[in-house]
């Protein structure tokens, strides 16, 4: 059921592509060939909202299309002259990965490049969003909700490895797996960069499962324990201020963003473009976001976004 040994789906791509007028990822073939991405994951976690969103910023979305038919839906789109297409591709058949797989190779041998995104959601949050439609699972067949999220899980597990974005749904309402959507896809970006996204998160609240660097800023004294800071958050100039006035926070500054350059250079070589760095403390509101700023503008001239996950939470 998964992908079978040899190249992975970012190897059948070959190299990388540059980000083309639509501002999106991609690369345009010697002929012209459109953008393309690939829209996967788990039933529930998203996809057609996910799809809607790059509809609603100019792309030509197709739904349910099974993955055979990628290579037939770039040859229309490259006939209708169309810059860039999305595809929400079918999971409901067993060799999807397979089919996947071999899709990929066919585009790649056209000179197209696609960028995979996979969706994903916690159990808890897809047995419940299901329940709320009270449709069932595609794949549960005469068991429960969860009996189809734990197959669809097994028959996706090499295909989420293999994406180029991996983007946890769990916590997101529709308006913000849209502006995640448009984030990634929606503006401009430099030739070859890499668009790097720093989340600050409360440990207590869970880790980030798409977080591709983790950051641990409970080394530093916590504000929560002085009482005049307790109430404010790390984009107030007091908490800053005491957080990076303790020791060991501009030598953790400057060394990590030291390694962070040479981690974002590895990871364009490799022909990575999304990069997600989670900054954490115990609750996410006090250290954990005053570093992640501190360390977003360390980064000189690249394309960093700042988000705090769990910032109001309390």
């Amino acid at each position: 059921m998964g992908l079978d040994t040899g190249a992975t789906m970012a190897e059948q791509r070959g190299e990388q592509g540059t980000f083309g007028e639509h501002g999106t990822y991609g690369e345009h073939g010697e002929h012209g060939a459109p953008d393309i991405i690939i829209i996967t994951g788990m039933s529930g976690a998203g996809r057609s909202t996910a799809a809607k969103s790059l509809e609603d910023i100019g792309w030509y979305v197709v739904e349910n299309l099974p993955p055979g038919l990628l290579p037939t839906m770039i040859d229309l789109a490259d006939r209708a002259s169309l810059a860039g297409v999305a595809a929400v591709v079918d999971v409901r058949s067993r060799a999807f990965t397979t089919d996947l797989k071999t899709a990929i190779s066919e585009l790649g041998a056209k000179g197209v490049a696609p960028q995979v995104v996979f969706l994903e959601a916690s159990d808890e949050a897809l047995v419940r969003r299901f329940e709320n439609v009270r449709r069932p699972h595609p794949m549960q067949g005469t068991g429960r909700i969860v009996d189809g999220i734990t197959a669809e899980r097994e028959l996706l597990r090499s295909v989420r490895g293999d994406a180029d974005i991996v983007l946890d749904t769990s916590a997101l309402n529709v308006h913000e797996l849209r502006a995640r959507m448009n984030g990634y896809f929606g503006g401009g970006s430099a030739v070859g960069a890499v668009r790097l996204t720093i989340m600050s998160f409360g440990y207590k609240y869970g880790l980030p499962v798409d977080a591709d660097l983790v950051a641990d800023c409970r080394f530093l004294p916590n504000p929560h324990w002085v009482p005049e800071l307790r109430p404010l958050t790390g984009q107030d100039a007091p908490v800053r201020e005491y957080v990076l006035a303790q020791p060991g926070a501009p030598a953790f500054l400057d060394a990590y963003s030291k390694a962070l350059e040479v981690s974002l250079a590895g990871f364009e070589r490799e022909g990575k473009r999304f990069v997600t760095l989670a900054v954490g403390c115990t609750g996410g509101k006090h250290r954990s976001v005053a570093m992640a700023e501190q360390l977003a503008a360390r980064i000189p001239g690249g394309d960093v976004r700042v988000t705090h996950r769990d910032l109001g939470r309390e």
